[in-house]
């Protein structure tokens, strides 16, 4: 990287940086009462580097910030994807493809058989990079919508933290949302530069100020089984168990199945989950 980029690239950021709002941030004002510009050590810690090397970085320094390094600062910056553009190639790396949210493969027929066969406990295959990319009957009719969603935009985190209907069915949506996202961020460490999960992270952010402030929150967490209550407006009060499930001969995919315990007739209510109208879709939530 030659001066003129470096200087470029040093002040492109601090520019970016005085001018995101902090309460986009979840952050209280600065100074007297600042409610713009992230300061440098906050950056730095979002990003993962030491408040001195990202100093550097907007000084101009002759270092040799990593690509994994731009990516982070780019979108802890909530850059565009022309500017993060701009900044990999000042950085003299070359942009990646942008491909758009892409329908995820069809699933193999034996996932689909293992589904099928967990009926009436609602069950679903998650990607590596959380698209729902196949489901069950009684999924269905716990979650209609996932029939008529756009297949490029069938992601759970994107259904979590976009859709009212899944908002109105958790009574805890707060803490399971932040759950879900600790244990997406557990297992998309190593393809965190990719640009499928840079794409998703990006696109979340701009739909959902929540989502951004849950990921800049940096929770990591693994999966563990645990209880899950639903209110679905039809069937009621459903209480499980969430279990998830990896085919040894289908490793990239996730069988995540929420399994009916015998408290307040849910086993009942589940089966009913079968008969569910699935026409009804989240428009019946008053």
């Amino acid at each position: 990287m030659d001066t003129g980029a470096r200087t470029e690239l040093g002040t492109f950021l601090r520019r970016r940086r005085n001018e995101v709002q902090r309460s986009d941030y979840d952050l209280p004002p600065v100074g007297r009462g600042r409610t713009t510009g992230l300061r440098r050590e906050e950056i730095a810690f979002l990003s993962g580097v030491s408040v001195t090397w990202y100093t550097w970085l907007e000084q101009g320094r002759d270092i040799n910030p990593s690509r994994q390094v731009i990516d982070a600062v780019a979108v802890n910056l909530r850059l565009t994807e022309a500017e993060h553009d701009y900044v990999l190639g000042l950085a003299g790396f070359t942009p990646p493809p942008r491909p758009d949210l892409a329908e995820p493969a069809p699933v193999p027929s034996h996932v689909q058989h293992l589904l099928d066969a967990l009926d009436p406990a609602p069950s679903f295959a998650l990607t590596t990079h959380w698209d729902v990319a196949a489901w069950n009957r009684a999924y269905e009719g716990l979650f209609p919508a996932v029939r008529d969603a756009d297949p490029a935009q069938r992601n759970l985190l994107q259904f979590i933290f976009t859709d009212p209907w899944v908002r109105s069915m958790l009574p805890d949506w707060d803490r399971t949302s932040r759950q879900f996202l600790a244990e997406y961020r557990a297992e998309a460490s190593g393809r965190s530069g990719g640009p499928q999960h840079i794409r998703l992270v990006n696109h979340l952010r701009t739909v959902s100020p929540e989502f951004s402030r849950a990921w800049d929150a940096h929770e990591v967490d693994r999966f563990s089984s645990r209880r899950r209550v639903f209110e679905h407006p039809v069937v009621g009060r459903l209480v499980f168990e969430q279990v998830n499930i990896v085919p040894q001969d289908a490793p990239d995919l996730h069988v995540v199945s929420y399994l009916p315990l015998d408290e307040d007739g849910t086993p009942a209510a589940a089966a009913a989950l079968l008969e569910a109208d699935p026409e009804a879709g989240p428009d019946a939530v008053d």
